[in-house]
């Protein structure tokens, strides 16, 4: 079927692409097979990414339909962004008590998160989302049949966007964010990305600032709508056994006196933990503090962002002649005398990242002390953890800007005025009131994921499942 002339380039981009992804096809299939070696699951159905299913998931998906009620498909690429989405899907059920969620994820961490959010006894599912080729994205399509699609945060792909356009199922761009870096390099590659936008209806932007960007992006189209709803990540509540698991943490850390707190090196990138664990052994081990005070150094516990990181984390802080001790090797999951006598701890283990921030006095962020644009704050805030953030925060500017206001963060230069910072504060007799305000800054911004809620479940398709 030949394009309108008005839509040739846009037409010749899309196949061009599609044309480039179908090619590699076998060389994406390697990638996604070799990761698999450090995380397995990545080899988990594999079959899946590119639309094929067994017959244990279409039973499952009969099973589903049985169960009547609209298929909302909700794409959570990786662990981020399926914590976010927690707060999302529990909005969305109580805005539509019979809906079934299908969740899609691009990693395996995303997939992991992702099952805590299933209910099988809905008709839930949970799958890959398809690799951006035609015949990968209409046989998921064909297979679901989904009635409306939330695609979290930054996720527009050009294959998938169209064919859900020419499908009719209408999409949703929820808890939007798009950085200054992104929208110079979508506009780069605007004849391709452009068209994707506009295949949405709603875009659901997390800031003014955010919108302001995705209105360059969209162009003056009529399409798709663009509304400033918050973030949803304010939404989020940390669960309560993580909170007392991380409680339990911070007093078996101190049998004794003096008291040593912690330090937590939150969700780190790749190029950060080598700066951050020469900065601790400059400033906090020879300090010397506590020697004539009575207050012990503190303690760091460095947790990476990515789990095929824990290995060489941890042959980094050895390397440089630190010990260390690993959250997964502790008998019962309480640290042990060895542990209490470590430099070091490594939180090596998925899903307790709650835990983690309830256990420290304050938290140095991760990915903003390299130009990484920083991890999830609002979640720190959540457990009354406050935060030393670097100088890079673009990923989160709004948030890190409130947070600094309402006295929940402070920013620094580097990692060695972090570790500084973080040791003062972690023994300043103000801390109590930083919890405080950290609770109080979380708690002011909450509403994001009841009004997104709203807005996604207008856009449902009368057709149905």
């Amino acid at each position: 079927m030949r394009p309108p002339a008005s839509g040739l380039a846009e037409w010749l981009a899309r196949v061009a692409y599609a044309s480039v992804l179908r090619l590699g096809t076998p060389a994406y299939l390697w990638r996604v097979w070799s990761r698999g070696r450090v995380e397995p699951d990545y080899r988990l159905r594999w079959w899946e990414r590119l639309g094929f299913y067994r017959e244990d998931h279409r039973a499952r998906l009969s099973e589903s339909r049985a169960q009547g009620g609209p298929l909302v498909w909700v794409h959570a690429v990786s662990l981020g962004e399926a914590r976010a989405a927690s707060a999302l899907v529990t909005a969305l059920r109580q805005q539509a008590p019979g809906m079934r969620l299908l969740l899609t994820h691009g990693t395996a961490t995303g997939r992991e998160a992702g099952k805590a959010l299933l209910r099988k006894d809905q008709g839930d599912l949970q799958t890959w989302l398809p690799y951006d080729t035609p015949g990968a994205v209409r046989r998921f399509l064909r297979m679901h049949k989904p009635d409306v699609g939330v695609l979290m945060e930054t996720e527009v792909w050009p294959v998938l966007q169209h064919e859900t356009l020419r499908a009719g199922v209408p999409m949703v761009l929820a808890n939007a964010r798009l950085s200054e870096k992104s929208l110079r390099q979508g506009l780069r590659l605007s004849v391709l990305l452009r068209p994707a936008v506009h295949a949405l209806r709603a875009v659901l932007a997390q800031t003014e600032s955010d919108a302001q960007r995705l209105r360059v992006m969209i162009d003056g189209a009529s399409r798709p709508t663009l509304q400033v709803c918050g973030n949803v990540k304010f939404d989020m509540t940390p669960a309560p056994v993580l909170l007392s698991l991380g409680q339990g943490w911070r007093a078996a850390s101190q049998p004794g006196l003096p008291a040593r707190p912690i330090v937590l090196a939150a969700s780190t990138r790749e190029g950060e933990e080598a700066g951050l664990v020469q900065a601790w052994k400059d400033v906090a081990l020879k300090s010397g503090q506590g020697d004539s005070e009575g207050v012990a150094v503190p303690r760091l516990w460095i947790v990476p962002r990515h789990p095929q990181r824990f290995e060489e984390v941890a042959a980094l802080v050895q390397a440089q002649g630190l010990s260390l001790s690993r959250r997964s090797q502790w008998p019962g999951g309480l640290p042990d005398a060895k542990a209490l006598g470590a430099d070091v701890w490594l939180g090596d283990s998925m899903g307790e990242m709650p835990a983690y921030f309830a256990a420290a006095r304050v938290a140095l962020l991760g990915g903003s002390f390299a130009p990484l644009g920083g991890q999830n704050l609002i979640e720190a805030a959540a457990c009354g953890c406050p935060i030393v953030m670097g100088p890079s925060t673009f990923n989160f500017a709004e948030a890190a800007e409130l947070s600094e206001a309402a006295g929940a963060a402070r920013r620094v230069g580097d990692w060695a005025q972090g570790v500084a910072e973080a040791m003062t504060w972690s023994a300043s007799p103000a801390h109590a009131g930083s919890v405080d305000r950290c609770l109080a800054f979380a708690q002011a911004h909450r509403g994001a994921a009841e009004r997104m809620a709203r807005l996604i479940l207008a856009e449902l398709n009368p057709r149905g499942a």
